[in-house]
C-alpha cells in the first residue's frame, strides 16, 4: 500500500513490541503473517502463524506467536495473541509491556461484545491501540455505519483514518483522510496511488473534516483553524494523530483485508510514525530509566531439545549471553539469547533495551516475573507478576493408565503450568482424585494433547467428583464399649455420648460433662479423636459435618484402659449414633456471578435455572455499556460445561465467577440417585 515515506513529528525509533489482539476468527494470524511478509521477514505463504501442532490441528490460535521484522530502519516484534476466550489469558502478561496494540475486528454486530472485552483490557492498561477493520472486501458498510456499529465497544472515541472506495459493492481501495490520497488494492502487493474518484470527493471532504474536528477537541489551535476555514499543515495533523493516540484520547481506525494483504503497508506506516517506544512504555509502567538492566518475562516455553526458554521484554539496559540474572525464584545464568519466529529460535549475542527475546535456561524465572541483570544490588527490582491468572471455569479429573506414570504426570504437568499459569493442578486427598482446572473445554483438551505429544503421558478423563457431605437431623444418646481380653493386658474403654446436629457451617464440636471421674481426664482427647474417626464415612458413605458430641459418662479399668481403647470405644459409639440420627445428604452450592451482554440475559437466566439455579438478582454491569450481571446460586453438581453453554449463548463473550457459598440439603430422588451411584462405585470416599 502506498503512502508517504516522510517522518512525522514524534516518531520513535528503536525496537518496538506490537500486539495483535481481537475477537476469535477476526483474522489476527492472517494479519500477523501479512505484516511479516510485507516487511520481508518471511516469504509469501510461509505460514509462521499458529506454529504449534495443537493450533494447526484445531485451526485456531492457542498460544502467543512471535515474529520479528525490520521496516524502513525500525525494528518490530509482533506478537499474535489468541482471540478465543479460552486462551485470552495468554495476553495477561504480554499486553502491559507492549508499546501499542492493533485490535483486529470485523464489521460484524455479533462480535461487538467480544471486541469490547479486548478494548476494555487495553483501556484499563492504558495501552495505545489502533483498530484494523479486517475483511473489508466482504463488509459492504460505509465509514459512518462501521463507526456506529463499533463505537459502543470502545470507551475511547474511534477516529476513522480511511474511507473505503466501493465499486459494485466491493471495496477496491481506500482514501487516506490524513494524506488526502486514494489507493487501489493490489493482491499481496503495494497499493497503487490513484486520483480521488470524483464520486467520492465530497464524502472524503466530509469524513476528513470529521476527523479533524475530533482532533481539534484536544488542540485549541487546530480548532481555531477549522472555525476560520484554514487548512491545517499536514505535519501538525500527523503530530496530533500521534499525540492523541499515545495519550489514549482516540483510537485510529483503519480498513483492510489481511488475507489479500490489503491495507497492510498503511498500517505499518501508522505504527512507524505514531506508535510509542520503550521510553513511553517504561513511563506508563512506572519504571525508572536509571538502574541495572531490567526485563519482564512475557511467556515461558519448555522445548524438547533446548530446555526452558523465557521470552522477555527488556525494559532497561542490556542483557548478554552468560550473564547472571535474579528473579523472585532465585539466581540463574542466561544460557543463550534467541529471536523467535513462529516456534524457531535464532541465536543473538545480546538483548538491547526494547528488545523482546528469549533467554535460555532461567529455571527459577516464571511468566510475569521481573528480572534484573544485577543479582547483587538489584533485588529491589525483582517482583512476581502483578497480573494474576484468571480463576478457572472448567475442570476434569485425570487418571493415568499406568500407575507408574503418576510421577511422570506430575513432572509434565508442572512444566505445562509453568508455561500456562492459568492451569491449576490439584491432588485432592479427601476424594483421592487428581484434577486439572482451566479456562474451558478446548483449553484443557489442548493441554492434554500437549501432555501426550510432548511428554508421552496419556490419561483417562472423567467428570470430577462432587464433594458431597452428610449431616444428622436428630439428637441421640449411645453407649460405646470396647473390651478385648487376651494374654497380658486387655483393652477396655466405655463411653456414653450424646450426639446432636449443629448449625450449617459450624463444623464438629466436642465437649464433656463427666462427673465423678467415671472417665479419667487423660482420655478425653482420645474420645474426641474416636468421634472424629467415625465422621470420615457416615451411613450414606460421605464425610459427616456440623455435628456435636458430648461425653456424658463412661467407665474405665485401672489396668486395661488406654488411649487406643477409649478412641475405639468412641468410634464405635459415634458410628452407632450416626446410624440412628437421621442422616441427610448435603451438596456444595456455589455463588455464581454471570456476566453477559444484555441481549443474551434471558438465555443466561434460562441456563442458570435449568441447572437447579436460584436467581438472587440481576442488574447492569457497572461501567460496561450493554452488559448485565446475574447473581445466582447453583449446585456444584450442575456446573459441568456451564462455561461452554454460556459462551455458546453469548457469541463467546459471556463468562462467570464462582465461589463456594454453602452446603444445602438434598432430598428425594436426587439424593437417592447420588447415594446409589456412590455405593455402586464402592470407593468408600466422597
Amino acid at each position: 500500500m502506498g503512502g508517504t515515506g516522510n517522518d512525522h513529528g514524534g516518531r520513535t525509533g528503536g525496537p518496538r513490541l506490537i500486539a495483535l489482539i481481537g475477537p476469535f476468527q477476526s483474522g489476527k494470524t492472517k494479519l500477523f503473517e501479512a505484516l511479516l511478509e510485507r516487511t520481508g521477514a518471511t516469504r509469501e505463504g510461509a505460514g509462521v502463524g499458529d506454529a504449534s501442532p495443537e493450533a494447526r490441528a484445531h485451526q485456531m490460535s492457542v498460544e502467543a506467536n512471535i515474529g520479528h521484522a525490520d521496516y524502513l530502519g525500525d525494528q518490530y516484534t509482533f506478537i499474535d495473541l489468541p482471540g478465543s476466550m479460552e486462551f485470552a489469558h495468554e495476553a495477561r502478561n504480554v499486553l502491559p509491556l507492549v508499546d501499542a496494540a492493533v485490535v483486529v475486528c470485523e464489521a460484524d454486530p455479533r462480535k461487538v461484545f467480544s471486541l469490547q472485552l479486548a478494548l476494555r483490557e487495553l483501556e484499563e492498561l492504558r495501552v495505545p491501540h489502533f483498530l484494523f477493520v479486517n475483511k473489508i472486501d466482504a463488509a459492504g458498510l460505509g465509514v459512518r455505519e462501521t463507526l456506529a456499529m463499533l463505537q459502543p465497544a470502545s470507551r475511547t472515541p474511534l477516529l476513522a483514518r480511511q474511507m473505503p472506495i466501493w465499486k459494485n459493492g466491493v471495496a477496491i481501495g481506500f482514501i487516506d483522510l490524513a494524506l488526502e490520497r486514494a489507493y487501489v488494492y493490489r493482491e499481496h502487493a503495494l497499493s497503487e496511488v490513484v486520483a480521488i474518484p470524483s464520486g467520492d470527493a465530497a464524502q472524503e471532504k466530509e469524513q476528513r473534516y470529521s476527523m479533524l474536528e475530533r482532533l481539534a477537541d484536544y488542540d485549541d489551535e487546530l480548532m481555531e483553524e477549522l472555525i476560520s476555514d484554514i487548512e491545517p499543515p499536514r505535519d501538525r495533523v500527523f503530530d496530533d494523530l500521534a499525540k492523541e493516540l499515545r495519550e489514549g484520547l482516540v483510537v485510529p481506525l483503519f480498513f483492510g483485508s489481511a488475507a489479500r494483504g490489503a491495507g497492510v503497508t498503511r498500517l505499518l506506516k501508522a505504527l512507524r510514525h505514531e506508535a510509542p517506544g520503550i521510553e513511553t512504555t517504561r513511563a506508563r509502567l512506572g519504571v525508572s530509566d536509571k538502574g541495572p538492566p531490567l526485563a519482564r518475562v512475557l511467556r515461558t516455553i519448555h522445548t524438547s531439545h533446548g530446555g526452558k526458554l523465557s521470552l522477555a521484554r527488556v525494559l532497561r539496559g542490556t542483557f548478554v549471553d552468560g550473564q547472571s540474572v535474579l528473579s523472585p525464584g532465585g539466581e540463574d545464568k542466561i544460557s543463550g539469547v534467541s529471536r523467535l519466529l513462529g516456534g524457531a529460535p535464532s541465536k543473538r549475542s545480546e538483548a538491547l533495551e526494547g528488545d523482546t527475546l528469549a533467554f535460555g535456561r532461567l529455571e527459577h524465572a516464571a511468566t510475569g516475573d521481573a528480572l534484573t541483570g544485577d543479582p547483587r544490588g538489584g533485588s529491589r527490582d525483582v517482583a512476581k507478576s502483578p497480573f494474576p491468572a484468571p480463576e478457572p471455569v472448567h475442570a476434569v479429573a485425570l487418571k493415568v493408565k499406568d500407575r507408574k506414570d503418576e510421577m511422570k504426570l506430575a513432572i509434565a504437568i508442572a512444566k505445562l503450568v509453568d508455561e500456562d499459569p492459568s492451569l491449576i493442578y490439584v491432588h485432592d486427598q479427601e476424594l483421592s482424585e487428581i484434577k486439572l482446572l482451566g479456562q474451558g473445554e478446548m483449553h484443557l483438551r489442548v493441554t492434554l494433547e500437549r501432555l501426550a505429544s510432548r511428554f508421552g503421558v496419556t490419561v483417562e478423563v472423567h467428570k470430577p467428583t462432587v464433594a458431597y457431605k452428610e449431616t444428622i437431623r436428630k439428637r441421640v444418646s449411645v453407649r460405646g464399649r470396647h473390651k478385648k481380653q487376651s494374654g497380658g493386658h486387655g483393652q477396655f474403654g466405655d463411653v456414653v455420648l450424646e450426639i446432636g446436629p449443629r448449625e450449617r457451617g459450624e463444623g464438629f464440636f466436642f465437649s464433656e460433662q463427666v462427673h465423678g471421674g467415671s472417665v479419667p481426664r487423660q482420655y478425653f482427647s482420645s474420645v474426641e479423636a474416636g468421634c472424629q474417626d467415625a465422621l470420615a464415612h457416615g451411613p450414606l458413605g460421605f464425610p459427616v459435618v456440623d455435628v456435636e458430641a458430648v461425653l456424658m459418662d463412661g467407665s474405665y479399668h485401672s489396668v486395661d484402659s488406654s488411649d487406643m481403647a477409649f478412641r475405639t470405644a468412641a468410634r464405635v459409639g459415634m458410628s452407632e449414633a450416626l446410624s440412628r440420627a437421621e442422616s441427610v445428604l448435603l451438596e456444595p452450592v456455589l455463588a455464581v456471578t454471570i456476566y453477559t451482554p444484555s441481549e443474551a440475559m434471558s438465555r443466561a437466566t434460562g441456563i442458570a435455572s435449568s441447572r437447579r439455579g436460584q436467581i438472587l438478582g440481576f442488574g447492569p454491569r457497572v461501567g460496561w455499556e450493554g452488559w448485565e450481571r446475574l447473581e445466582t446460586l447453583i449446585p456444584e453438581a450442575e456446573m459441568e460445561n456451564l462455561i461452554v453453554e454460556l459462551r455458546s449463548a453469548t457469541s463467546g463473550a459471556g463468562f462467570y465467577e464462582a465461589r463456594f457459598d454453602h452446603l444445602a440439603e438434598v432430598t428425594g430422588r436426587h439424593a437417592r440417585e447420588v447415594t446409589a451411584a456412590h455405593a455402586a462405585r464402592g470407593n468408600g470416599a466422597g
